[in-house]
């Protein structure tokens, strides 16, 4: 076994993360999921799908999958349980790309579709947008999971030793 290099280990915090988050979403109801709140998407259940969507999209688009934006036609799930099982799947596909990678594939293109046309894009950088899109709706979630009364979790202990949450040993193991 290698090294994990750097985007396998943001793939990790991200699947930590998503799977932190999600621990205290199981807790809210379904009406609580999809109830009015601030933010760019106004609910709980429309940042995380956001979330779930935006990932399925990009990795599609990394894996080649041809599905492009016919994914935006999938269903809204607000249940959180059955969402979190949609994340973590969707988690485990870029991790397993992410361990795939060689330094030649971060610099080979991908056709990713726009409403516009189609794109072609490097992987380096559609993973670093996807990982940073993914922080970006988490922090959102955050405030939001704060205005209907739970306290959110804490979510950027994955890598340092100081201050590390037990949970992120399975994923980034010392």
């Amino acid at each position: 076994m290698h090294a994990p290099t750097p985007f396998t280990l943001m793939a990790r915090n991200n699947a930590w993360a998503n799977e932190t988050l999600y621990t205290v979403l199981a807790a809210l109801s379904e009406e609580e999921f999809t109830d009015p709140r601030p933010g760019f998407f106004p609910s709980l259940s429309l940042t995380m799908n956001h979330i779930l969507l935006v990932d399925l999209y990009y990795i599609d688009a990394l894996r080649r999958g041809g599905l492009g934006l016919s994914l935006r036609n999938r269903a809204r799930v607000d249940d959180p349980a059955a969402l979190a099982r949609l994340q973590a799947e969707s988690d485990l596909l870029l991790l397993a790309f992410c361990e795939s990678l060689t330094p030649a594939m971060l610099h080979e293109e991908r056709l990713t579709q726009r409403p516009s046309g189609p794109v072609h894009e490097k992987v380096e950088p559609l993973l670093l947008h996807l990982f940073q899109h993914q922080i970006h709706h988490r922090g959102q979630a955050h405030v939001q999971l704060q205005e209907a009364g739970y306290a959110p979790p804490q979510l950027d202990d994955f890598y340092l030793d100081h201050g590390r949450v037990p949970s992120a040993v399975a994923w980034f193991p010392r």
